[in-house]
């Protein structure tokens, strides 16, 4: 989806946030706009801002850093006050020049699938941004901008943690910060669905989400229903599981059967690239006939894949990979492409927060996708999907992954 400059909802979270200081919330449901929103913001601001996430392919996929790598969060509970609130603003101190001037220039700091951050991290946050700025307003007077949906994933919160944290916080969600009460929040829903244009499915989707399961959705639900359904293998399904465990079971039961040979393809990995945000495997098994996703946009003009694309391996050698999609002619010639790990540095004359690369992670934009978890799934689009959700264990993740079609 390009820049939509009809769309009222948009252009109003732009003014918020070039012309104002005020903090946003900026939510809808899937496939409204947000991520798109995200990138226009990074290219487009004039403010000095970061881009954080709560996870590392969130981040990755953003085109920023983990929200606990760039302010140097503990992983335990933030209790303030505690003990291991101590412990945290002596890790405070070890800040770098660089990192402490960047946090005082700091103007914007954007978090994206906000959903998933627990509301003690985000007071986490603040200590850190009122502690380095040496100034007492809620997050040190930085804007925050918040992107996410709170009917999809949750913040994750061990029984003994949210016993502990239980004690101080009303929910785990990020809206129970401390912090957070402190300011005048503006929330900004975003309302024209890009994604889906049937309107039976995005009244079945919207029933889902709000947990309004009437009779009648219930029928449609269970007339997609089909027992022991096992797909084509030139049709692009692709199973929506639960947990890794099944999606990585599911990929080498296919990946095995096939009798062709097995080609590995080593990612060329430079700099700094921790393994949790790794955007496919370092070591790529494949075969001519295995089902897999684009991981990418095209960059080229050709514009011939898509992140969340599916495609069959027609050819493979050890150094070209040819995969044909469902009701393409031609089969598209794939090339390694480059990931890059940033961290964000100050310009000692200009003062303007950069973005400097620590590390590239090069790969062919492939995986295998005979089945994918939903949790991985969060952003992308499918045309044909199995969604196998008896195992759901998270609020958000059967809409999650009804929404990805």
């Amino acid at each position: 989806m390009k820049s939509d400059c009809t769309n009222h909802e948009l252009r109003l979270a732009g003014e918020y946030i070039h012309h104002t200081d005020c903090h946003l919330f900026l939510t809808g449901k899937a496939g409204t706009g947000k991520t798109t929103f995200l990138h226009h913001i990074k290219k487009g601001s004039a403010k000095r801002s970061i881009v954080t996430a709560p996870t590392g392919v969130a981040a990755i996929n953003a085109g920023g850093v983990t929200l606990h790598s760039f302010f140097q969060l503990p992983f335990g509970p933030f209790i303030p006050g505690s003990e291991a609130h101590e412990r945290t603003q002596w890790r405070l101190h070890r800040f770098s020049k660089e990192k402490r001037r960047i946090v005082q220039g700091l103007d914007l700091l954007v978090i994206d699938e906000i959903s998933m951050v627990r509301a003690d991290v985000l007071d986490a946050v603040d200590a850190v941004l009122r502690r380095q700025r040496r100034d007492n307003r809620p997050f040190g007077g930085v804007q925050l901008l918040m992107i996410g949906d709170l009917h999809q994933l949750s913040p994750v919160a061990a029984r003994e943690e949210w016993r502990l944290l239980s004690q101080y916080y009303e929910s785990p969600y990020f809206f129970s910060s401390h912090a957070l009460s402190q300011v005048n929040l503006i929330t900004i829903e975003l309302k024209h669905i890009y994604r889906q244009t049937d309107e039976g499915f995005i009244r079945l989707l919207n029933c889902v989400r709000e947990n309004r399961l009437d009779g009648s959705v219930i029928a449609e639900l269970n007339r997609r229903y089909i027992a022991n359904f096992t797909p084509e293998e030139d049709q692009g399904y692709i199973t929506l599981t639960t947990h890794n465990a099944t999606a990585d079971e599911i990929n080498s039961n296919r990946l095995r059967a096939l009798q062709k040979k097995e080609l590995h393809f080593n990612a060329e990995i430079s700099g700094e690239f921790p393994e949790y945000a790794f955007p496919t495997p370092a070591t790529l098994r494949l075969k001519e006939g295995a089902q897999v996703m684009f991981l990418r946009n095209d960059s080229s003009l050709n514009k011939r894949y898509f992140n969340g694309k599916i495609g069959r391996i027609k050819s493979i050698s050890r150094s070209t990979i040819l995969v044909e999609c469902p009701g393409e002619r031609d089969a598209i010639e794939v090339e390694p492409v480059e990931w890059e790990n940033i961290k964000y540095t100050l310009n000692p004359e200009s003062k303007a927060i950069q973005e400097e690369i620590v590390g590239k992670f090069k790969q062919y934009p492939l995986k295998l996708a005979w089945a994918i978890t939903i949790h991985k799934s969060q952003g992308l689009t499918f045309d044909k999907a199995v969604i196998d959700v008896r195992a759901a264990f998270a609020h958000g993740q059967v809409y999650v992954a009804l929404s990805r079609c």
